[in-house]
């Protein structure tokens, strides 16, 4: 099979996969595993020899583990210290040691346990984190427990790629060679961190002055396919390098930057790296010797969430919080693939019921997580009484408040809008789950308690029977539209003021019925005009009614923005775009008026027309098109090209 029929079979199956699995809210990992075993020896055959593709997915597991090095920070792993190397080296240890006892009562070697034991300590970070996020539970008690366990795992994914390809050498070589391993190890991280740093920063200075982004983008991969050779000279894998070279970049002004550019390549390679993964899936090994996969799927969990839990509640978490810590992490993770890849040795009946396992345990982790909550407070019932006392405390802090304002989320925002209102002698009272922020801000007499602001219960608690305005100080559009819809199912009448990043979710926010929303990036250009108009000479009453008219009419002057090449897909988002389209002459728009066109149906708008030089804003539907016009177009993507091909087409 030729390379560009290989390369176009792997793109097809994955694009298809990946947007199922996306519909279907399940991670895309779990798309191209299942895209690998579909096409693979084991079912269609599609792909015939498969040395091409694994050539190409080494260079996932490149870029994964230079993603990794990317985030590596020192300050985070010091600030996270006791969680990072208390529970995080506890559950990474013990679980390998057990695993390996299980694997040698079983008859099997010492060393294929410890190989076997690394690979399912690990957790799914991509996964997770994101689940987290989503939750708004990153800085809750058992989210930091997670993230720190998630960050020495990813830590420890290092060491491991190189003690475990030793493992399959004959013990009596075994000693001998992993020290070799290890020595090469230190000394070839030991040169290039202490040189490399300097020379890092250096390099990417000279390179950035050239100020362009392809030079930057092929400097990055330089540095990245670089650094991974030298690390394979040395007799180590090429993800050690690039491990490193995330390091040394993550330390310099460019991480950010280098972040964004490498993140396409990455995405892609990896997922031909899973592709590879599920390729060697094999589902008659399912089928036939199902009880032995269930078998291992069921030891991972139980072993792996009794293992966290235990260790989370006996290094000083709540029995709640450390069940929580032990259902999320239960699963196995992306980088236990990467490290069965490097395996030697093994029982073809071993390697298929992990594997499989892995992707079983992986496709569970979200319904878990799902129901993690409702099996915390089955089992514990501490927890009901934790949640009383939380939401008593709530109610104990505004028993005696009488139309004041609930604050959602007391960052930032939250804090200097508190300072507003207390100016004006207006109530408060504040929704957080950050516990040290809670804690700094209570001991400091602000009027702020920890709870979750899209529960009913904790709303009510803060007293929303007797409350005047709630805002959403928290820019996250799903959390927002939970508490829009508690508010407005209890007290329809009190007014909700949201605030969002931009415009994208705007329009949505409005519909369901928000009062009022506040898009940061038009509030900040409406402040960089007023400051800018205001020095130009323009009257400050003028300056003060174009804002005032600016914010009557929702942004309307201020919304869409015309796309460039230095705009990125992934911060953009669903915000509208403008585009201007020339009506030459024959063009179909020619003679008829808005009304008529009805670009309204097609997802677009009129937002300006310019014509003679002159440019109209916010045209009426009468407005007849004319010969060299320049309609100025408002919308998604999709919609702009409907709307251009009815201007432009007969």
């Amino acid at each position: 099979m030729n390379t560009l029929f290989l390369v176009l079979v792997l793109l097809g199956a994955s694009v298809l996969a990946v947007v199922l699995f996306r519909r279907l809210n399940l991670p895309p990992i779990l798309g191209y595993l299942l895209v690998g075993a579909l096409i693979g020896p084991h079912a269609f055959n599609v792909l015939g020899n498969m040395s091409q593709a694994e050539t190409l997915a080494e260079f996932g597991v490149v870029f994964l583990m230079f993603s990794i090095g990317l985030e590596f920070s020192l300050p985070r792993l010091y600030a996270m210290k006791r969680i990072v190397f208390g529970l995080g080296l506890l559950q990474v240890l013990l679980t390998m040691a057990v695993v390996m006892g299980l694997v040698m009562v079983l008859g099997l070697s010492w060393q294929l346990g410890i190989a076997l034991g690394g690979v399912l300590a690990m957790s799914s970070t991509a996964v997770l984190s994101k689940l987290l996020a989503e939750r708004l539970q990153l800085d809750s008690p058992h989210g930091r427990d997670i993230i720190g366990v998630l960050l020495f795992q990813d830590l420890a994914v290092v060491p491991l790629l190189v003690l475990i390809p030793s493992l399959s050498q004959p013990p009596e070589k075994l000693a001998a060679l992993l020290a070799v391993a290890l020595l090469k190890a230190v000394t070839v991280l030991a040169v290039i961190l202490y040189f490399g740093q300097h020379l890092m920063r250096k390099w990417f200075h000279f390179v950035a002055k050239a100020k362009s982004s392809e030079v930057f983008v092929l400097n990055v991969l330089l540095i990245t396919l670089g650094l991974a050779q030298v690390t394979a000279w040395a007799g180590l894998s090429l993800a050690l390098g690039a491990f490193v070279a995330g390091m040394l970049i993550s330390e310099t002004e460019y991480r950010l930057q280098v972040e964004e550019d490498i993140k396409p390549f990455r995405d892609v390679l990896m997922g031909l790296f899973f592709v590879t993964i599920g390729i060697k899936l094999d589902f008659h090994v399912l089928l036939d010797h199902w009880a032995v996969v269930l078998g291992v799927l069921a030891a991972l969990l139980l072993v792996k969430g009794t293992l966290v839990g235990l260790l989370s509640w006996r290094l000083g978490a709540s029995p709640g919080n450390a069940i929580r810590a032990a259902l999320w992490l239960a699963a196995g993770g992306e980088f236990g693939f990467v490290l069965l890849g490097e395996v030697g040795r093994m029982p073809r009946l071993v390697e298929q019921a992990v594997l499989t396992a892995l992707v079983l345990s992986m496709l569970a982790a979200p319904f878990i997580v799902h129901f993690s909550e409702q099996i915390v407070m089955r089992f514990v019932a501490s927890e009901w009484l934790l949640r009383s006392m939380q939401l008593t405390q709530i109610a104990a802090q505004t028993m005696g408040t009488e139309k004041h304002a609930i604050i959602c989320g007391f960052g930032r925002s939250g804090q200097y809008l508190a300072r507003f209102l207390s100016q004006e002698e207006v109530a408060w009272v504040a929704l957080d789950l950050d516990p040290d922020r809670v804690r700094e801000a209570a001991a400091a007499g602000e009027n702020v308690v920890f709870g979750d602001a899209a529960r009913r219960e904790s709303l009510m608690a803060a007293g929303l029977s007797r409350a005047s305005v709630v805002i959403v100080a928290v820019a996250d559009a799903q959390a927002s539209e939970k508490i829009l819809h508690h508010v407005h199912e209890m007290r329809p009448d009190v007014p909700v003021v949201i605030r969002t990043l931009d415009e994208r979710d705007m329009g949505r926010l409005i519909k369901a019925g928000a009062a009022e929303v506040v898009p940061e990036s038009l509030e900040a250009s409406l402040m960089l005009a007023s400051h800018a108009l205001v020095l130009v000479g323009v009257p400050l009453n003028r300056v003060l009614r174009r804002i005032r008219d600016a914010r009557t009419q929702r942004y309307k002057l201020l919304r869409g923005f015309f796309h460039g090449l230095s705009d990125r897909e992934e911060e953009e988002g669903e915000q509208p775009r403008l585009h201007s389209v020339w009506l030459a002459p024959g063009a179909a728009g020619i003679g008829r008026t808005l009304a008529e066109l009805d670009l309204d149906r097609l997802g677009c708008e009129v937002s300006a027309i310019r014509r003679r030089g002159i440019r109209a804003l916010e045209p009426v539907p009468e407005t007849r098109l004319r010969e060299g016009d320049v309609v100025v177009l408002l919308g998604q993507p999709e919609g702009l090209a409907k709307g251009e091909e009815r201007l432009l087409r007969k």
